[in-house]
């Protein structure tokens, strides 16, 4: 958010003053390539497969769950691809907008329930709660945690690779040109960071449930299973339809850029600049469906956990972080740089993950990725013509 503070009103001008609507067509303003906007075109949607395989994922735990296990976890993902789809189709980019809304309150609402109810009733309190994960599990309270790799390091890292990803993701991007006026977007920068405190009661619950429920074979589920246990089965259905919300809408907006994305950046801007609105329309709603069952094969074919597969995408949207400010900030920066730092950047993120070097010399694989990719762009920007 401090970042938007800086960056966000420059890019909402410019895209005020040509016209803008997406991240691509920034950079292929910025840098005059078409090319340029094909290759963060497809950054994007690749970055947004895992991000939607996360949300199906969930929405998949908050039904198996639900259910009592009687709804198997591949046939929960199923379910929630459907419900997904048809949440798309049926709501659009303005009845996200509206749901997100009511999505926020529900969500809010089971958070603070949860997160000091169940420290209370198990352990009378938060303060409590804390003492006896000290005298217990003091490993859960310090770097590498419960892990072997993922040190003070690799969590730094992590943490700037997402602070420069955050606005690089299309659909955060893209957001800044609808904005009323620059105003709006810092008073945004500085109203947002007080959004995270919840994040601060799911540590919470995280806690309590290492406690009450000691070895659960999945701690995603973690939240899910001590509501369940705790609370009364209406309220784990409140819990359960304020999480397929929280799943659904982030879902509906990830693929509704993702589509545009392609029918727009990739299609029109980089094969067919002839094409017509209609076909372009046509095919947008064809790509959500497309992007949607891809989403549905990861999700089905290679289950993963759920904050591993946000940091992956994060991965890949923040190698475009260089070629956005830069191109803001710094009149040298060439094309061919940018074009050269994003290429290495994503080519070193896909060796390391690919080879199972992530974490690489302690550091996250997306943040070795970034510094290469930034180090690139600056010089062969020196050395090519501006």
């Amino acid at each position: 958010y401090t970042l938007s503070f800086f960056i966000l009103p420059v890019i909402w001008r410019i895209g005020k003053r040509y016209g803008l609507h997406t991240q691509p067509d920034f950079f292929i303003k910025i840098y005059n390539s078409r090319g340029l906007g094909v290759l963060v075109a497809l950054i994007g949607v690749f970055s947004i497969i895992p991000y939607l395989q996360l949300q199906l994922a969930g929405l998949g735990f908050i039904v198996e769950v639900s259910s009592d296990g009687a709804i198997s976890s591949n046939a929960a993902i199923l379910i929630a691809f459907v419900l997904t789809c048809v949440f798309v189709y049926t709501s659009g980019i303005k009845g996200a907008a509206w749901v997100a809304i009511i999505k926020d309150i529900l969500m809010i609402a089971a958070v603070f329930i949860v997160g000091f109810g169940v420290p209370a009733i198990y352990h009378g309190g938060i303060g409590k709660m804390m003492a006896a994960l000290i005298d217990k599990m003091p490993e859960h309270l310090v770097f590498p945690g419960a892990t072997t790799n993922m040190d003070v390091l690799w969590v730094m890292s992590t943490i700037l690779v997402t602070a420069m990803g955050f606005y690089m993701w299309p659909h955060v991007f893209g957001s800044a040109f609808s904005a009323k006026s620059d105003k709006v977007i810092k008073r945004n920068a500085i109203i947002m960071p007080f959004y995270q405190i919840p994040i601060l009661l799911i540590f919470f619950v995280g806690f309590t449930a290492l406690l009450v429920i000691p070895g659960l074979a999945n701690g995603d589920l973690a939240f899910l299973e001590l509501v369940k246990q705790t609370y009364p089965p209406w309220f784990l259905g409140f819990v359960g339809a304020a999480g397929a919300v929280t799943a659904m809408v982030p879902a509906a907006i990830l693929v509704l850029f993702a589509a545009t994305l392609v029918a727009k950046n990739i299609y029109k801007s980089g094969f067919r600049p002839q094409a017509r609105d209609e076909s372009v329309m046509r095919l947008s709603r064809i790509m959500v469906i497309v992007i949607m069952a891809v989403s549905l094969f990861f999700a089905l074919k290679f289950p993963n956990e759920l904050v591993p597969l946000l940091i992956l995408g994060y991965d890949g949207v923040s190698q475009l972080f260089p070629g956005v400010v830069l191109g803001l900030f710094w009149k040298r920066v060439t094309k061919s740089g940018v074009l050269s730092g994003i290429l290495s950047g994503v080519d070193v993120v896909a060796a390391l993950i690919l080879s199972g070097n992530d974490p690489f010399l302690g550091l996250n694989a997306g943040f070795v990725g970034l510094a290469l990719n930034a180090a690139v762009t600056v010089g062969v920007s020196w050395v090519t013509q501006k």
